[in-house]
């Protein structure tokens, strides 16, 4: 937890009622202990064990008193400073009474010091430090996302290992036994902080009567209790909230105006009633608002909440109401802002308007904040005042809202942060860390500030995290939510529209699980009636993906012409819309990200459509073309932010899916005229025209994310002739693209990348295309014109690899699954299809397949001297998978090196290299193998090691492997594999060592550790 500004005990006391006089005595008494935080006297741990007594009395009579206190409170902050203050006091009254009431060998009224005991331990930190961790509130402290309980047991353990350090020095240790102190150490290390604990829990218990706001501080199992619940727009966080502002007056002047405003938006639809088409009724938020489930922790450093993998290890919680009143009453709230994180369309700018409206006046005081329409160079404290004016009209400075507000807590509620960062690159990444100063300066200030900030959750690692910063993500829409929303949205609708049932949309589970495009769903089937087609049978993802976005274009392009046009004229139109929707998509994937700027839409249009006549809105400045495209989509979310005067905007689908849709839509469309005759003078075969396919599909893999999926949904309903047509057209496509030098849309430059990288990527999407038409091809199908297909295959894989990040060469590569096998003819082939389910092991690899032997070839084997270069090669290049693999490699290199091209050939089965028969032979079950394979295993081991040179350094590693395990099988193997062991050993080992006896070639000296093995496998033959 961040650290906070440190409260004396005394302090504590005197704020929970404690009488001056009472404390000043006990101060006397420890010898200025309780001073400690503020700079006085250094008491001993001796005198606060002997007034441990009155320190608990006191402790007792503060708990008690602080329902009185708390009703003396003339702010929110203050009660919040009482709260913290007998928290404090019961943390330390539990330790201590824990300590009474322990099982120890001596009594603690028996401990004392000589005067050489007191002059050594004047100063010391052991006895220091556990007095000032005792008596002053450097102490764990509840916040409602964390298990407290557990952070207090740690702090008590340290306590107790401290108090043993201490005790240990002391004459009192000398008088017992080490029996006695075995037991000592005992009970404090295991049975002191339980019991410590367990106090602390009963004065809690106590304390929670006179101050709700304790029961919302412990995040114990208290959600789980609401799992099966759905609770509607934060309904009780005012009934909670108002029960711990007893006392407090409600707000005046523009503090009051504010409160009213934010308390009608509840009435307001939750869908703006312009998007809704006629007839339908969309229900209020306060009626439709469900609260979402969610996770809540606190990152460590900078890493952390945009990844999913963060999030997989915090659990699910249905509490919002209960955490948000902890949130709000909790004092380290005033320290650092609660980040909320969601998806778009995930409700963070809904959450924001039903808080604002559900919190008490009197208590609180609400500031909502949309950063979108304030101006983004401003500082904070002008933001917020831009706000005010907005929702009341009236001009009004902080501190004098603030002022009205009559000792209510202001909350701000910072909705958009990721507007800012999108819109505006790197110059708001340290807004965070500027919320959490305003906090502190407006806390030295004497006045208290909360704050909570929303953003998506992808762009969350862009920014910098201030010390003691919560982040909490909002999760979708489990079943019982979705329900419960189809009955609210159903009863809202009957009688003029069929009920929407659970089972029709279950089966569209990845949409209808975000609010906002559950909402889409349901105005769809309201419109079209195409989410149930009444035959039982849900539509298929690309059937309903194609709907939703036709339909909504469909509404659109009759708004603008009102029915005026003929049906096909209406039809072209939707087409264009969709069209333009999927440049759109593409300015995105081909960015390799998930938003686009205005701007740079507008630069990919105009490179890709030409300049546009501007379209304009009575005296409104004209809409550039990325405005037209996008503007009134109800699918594509438009995040702004104002600066310098200027209307900064962009752009992101409600769901990624909608845009990997689009980009597979228009890409088969673009592939798809490629077919298109050439005009009948043309003499001889002219270019096939692909350059706005090349433009558009030379930046990004389309085996990336969900596209794929698309790709194969929307091929499916083709006719066979027309995929292999098509699959056909792409070849030769790909062919003409070997021998591309000219690029007709030189303006269009999404990313920069090398030339070489988009020739590549662009080759490999059209492979990916052909492969989705065909369901499976062949390397002679895609490079017909080569003489070595498998060849040409390797080095477009080598060209693909280098022209993609790690992430798209691994989506591209785990698309794919090769075959490799023999032709009629009997040449090698390769065979390529979608790989279907989980990532298997490959095949197994023929060595007879990839040095052009024939299948089953059982000739002599043959050996390759470039070992050595085959390993160098690997460390050349030193990509990370490659290196991984190296390093696991480097002992078979450099124990087995001649090995690893040393290749041993069998009948009717695959040639194999001896390494790979070692590596079987040292790291297999060997007993899952059947007696033959085992056999066939060592005939194999038996020819590859009679091959290896003889000059190997580590040639006797080869050996040592055979021979061990040899002796392991010895009882599975047959009489003549034991005898072909024997003869390579006794013949050609050990005949070549004998004639070596007399060399004096220092090079040879490993053939000594060749003799030791040979002699411990085989004593006494080497002497014979």
């Amino acid at each position: 937890m961040a650290s906070r500004r440190l409260l004396s005990f005394a302090d504590a006391l005197e704020l929970l009622g404690i009488d001056s006089p009472r404390i000043a005595a006990l101060d006397r008494a420890l010898g200025g202990a309780l001073n400690l935080a503020t700079g006085g006297a250094s008491g001993t741990l001796v005198g606060v064990l002997s007034e441990r007594g009155r320190i608990v009395g006191l402790g007792r009579d503060a708990v008690r008193s602080a329902g009185r206190r708390l009703g003396r409170a003339e702010s929110r902050a203050e009660r919040t400073e009482v709260l913290r203050a007998a928290h404090a006091a019961i943390v330390v009254v539990a330790w201590f009474e824990a300590l009474d009431e322990a099982d120890l060998p001596f009594s603690l009224n028996d401990v004392e010091l000589s005067w050489q005991e007191q002059r050594a331990i004047v100063g010391a930190t052991a006895e220091a430090g556990l007095v000032r961790t005792l008596l002053t509130t450097s102490v764990p402290y509840p916040a409602p996302h964390e298990d407290f309980l557990k952070e207090l047991a740690v702090w008590y353990d340290l306590l107790a290992l401290r108090f043993i350090e201490f005790v240990s020095g002391l004459a009192q240790w000398e008088r017992i036994t080490e029996t006695q102190r075995q037991a000592f150490r005992s009970t404090l290390t295991r049975a002191l902080t339980p019991d410590a604990v367990a106090q602390y829990q009963a004065l809690y218990a106590q304390l929670a009567l006179a101050a709700p706001e304790f029961a919302f501080w412990v995040a114990g199992n208290e959600h789980r209790a609401t799992r099966a619940e759905v609770r509607l727009a934060l309904d009780g966080i005012g009934a909670l909230l108002t029960a711990t502002a007893r006392g407090l007056t409600a707000p005046v002047d523009a503090a009051a105006a504010l409160a009213r405003s934010y308390e009608a938006a509840l009435d307001h639809a939750v869908l703006d009633t312009a998007t809704a088409p006629e007839g339908i009724t969309v229900p209020s938020l306060r009626a439709m608002y469900l609260d979402p489930d969610f996770r809540v922790a606190s990152p460590h450093g900078q890493s952390g909440p945009a990844e999913e993998s963060w999030w997989e290890q915090i659990d699910v919680r249905q509490d919002l109401t209960r955490y948000l009143a902890g949130a709000l009453t909790s004092a380290a709230s005033a320290e650092a802002p609660l980040l909320v994180l969601g998806q778009p369309g995930a409700g963070k700018s809904v959450l924001t308007r039903v808080l604002a409206a559900r919190l008490p006046a009197a208590g609180f005081l609400p500031v909502r904040v949309p950063l979108r329409d304030v101006r983004a160079e401003d500082e904070l404290q002008d933001q917020i005042e831009q706000a005010i004016r907005t929702a009341t009209g009236e001009r009004t400075t902080w501190p004098e809202l603030v002022r009205a507000a009559r000792g209510s807590t202001p909350v701000l509620l910072l909705d958009g942060f990721d507007e800012l960062l999108q819109t505006t690159g790197v110059h708001h990444t340290d807004f965070l860390e500027r919320v959490a100063r305003f906090q502190q300066r407006e806390a030295e200030q004497g006045r208290p500030v909360l704050a909570l900030v929303t953003s998506r959750t992808t762009v969350a690692d862009r920014a910098r995290y201030p010390d003691g910063m919560v982040t909490l993500r909002l999760e979708p829409f489990r079943p019982e939510q979705i329900r419960r929303w189809l009955t609210i949205w159903n009863d809202a609708n009957a009688p003029t529209l069929r009920p929407l049932a659970w089972e029709t949309v279950s089966r569209h589970a990845e949409l209808a699980s975000q609010p906002l495009l559950l909402t889409m769903l349901a105005l769809y089937d309201a419109t079209e009636g195409g989410l149930d087609r009444g035959d039982g049978e849900p539509l298929a993802v690309t059937e309903l993906y194609e709907e939703l976005l036709s339909s909504f274009a469909r509404r659109e392009v009759g708004k603008t012409t009102r029915g005026g046009v003929p049906d096909h004229e209406t039809g072209e139109r939707v087409e264009r819309e969709l069209q333009r929707l999927s440049l759109v998509a593409f300015a995105m994937v081909n960015r390799r990200r998930q938003w686009v700027s205005a701007s740079e839409l507008t630069d990919d249009l105009t490179a890709l459509l030409g300049r546009q006549a501007a379209g304009t809105s009575g005296f409104r400045t004209p809409m550039d073309p990325g405005e037209v495209a996008l503007g009134r989509f109800f699918f594509v979310q438009r995040a702004q932010s104002i600066r310098d005067g200027q209307t900064l905007s962009t752009y992101e689908f409600l769901h990624a899916t909608f845009g990997e849709y689009l980009v597979i839509r228009l890409a088969l469309r673009l592939l798809t005229d490629t077919l298109t005759p050439r005009p009948s003078l043309s003499l001889g075969e002219s270019r096939i025209d692909d350059d706005l396919a090349y433009a558009l599909l030379s930046y990004a893999s389309l085996a990336t994310r969900q596209m794929l999926r698309f790709a194969r949904g929307l091929v499916r309903p083709m006719d066979a002739t027309e995929r292999e047509r098509l699959a056909a057209r792409l070849v030769r496509v790909l062919h003409e693209h070997e021998s591309r030098t000219a690029d007709q849309h030189l303006a269009y430059c999404p990313k920069a990348i090398r030339t070489a990288s988009r020739h590549g990527i662009y080759g490999s999407n059209l492979v990916l295309m052909i492969v989705v038409l065909t369901g499976r091809t062949t390397a002679a199908e895609l490079f017909p014109e080569r003489a070595d297909p498998v060849g040409s295959w390797h080095r477009r894989c080598m060209l693909w690899r280098s022209s993609m990040d790690e992430q798209h060469w691994t989506d591209f590569a785990l698309a794919l699954a090769p075959r490799r096998h023999w032709d009629p003819d009997g040449d090698r082939a390769l065979e390529i299809s979608l790989r279907e389910g989980e990532v298997l092991a490959p095949d197994p690899v023929d060595l007879n397949w990839l040095y052009r032997y024939p299948e089953g070839y059982g000739g002599d084997g043959w050996q390759r001297a470039y070992w050595d270069e085959v390993w160098h090669k690997m460390s050349l290049a030193g990509s990370t998978n490659d290196s991984v693999v190296r390093h696991a490699l480097d002992p078979v290199f450099r124990n087995l090196g001649p090995a690893v091209t040393t290749f041993v050939t069998e009948s009717g089965a695959p040639a194999t290299s001896s390494a790979h028969d070692l590596l079987r032979l040292l790291l297999e079950d060997i007993s899952m193998l059947p007696d033959a394979e085992l056999a066939a295993l060592y005939d194999r081991v038996v020819l590859g090691v009679g091959r290896l040179p003889f000059r190997f350094p580590r040639l006797d590693r080869a050996v040592d492997v055979l021979l061990t395990a040899r002796d392991r099988d010895r009882g599975r193997l047959p009489a003549a594999v034991l005898g072909r062991i024997d003869r390579l050993v006794e013949h050609n080992l050990l005949g070549t060592l004998l004639a070596h006896d007399d060399s004096e070639d220092s090079s040879m000296d490993h053939l000594t550790r060749l003799r030791w093995v040979i002699e411990r496998h085989y004593p006494g033959l080497s002497s014979t």
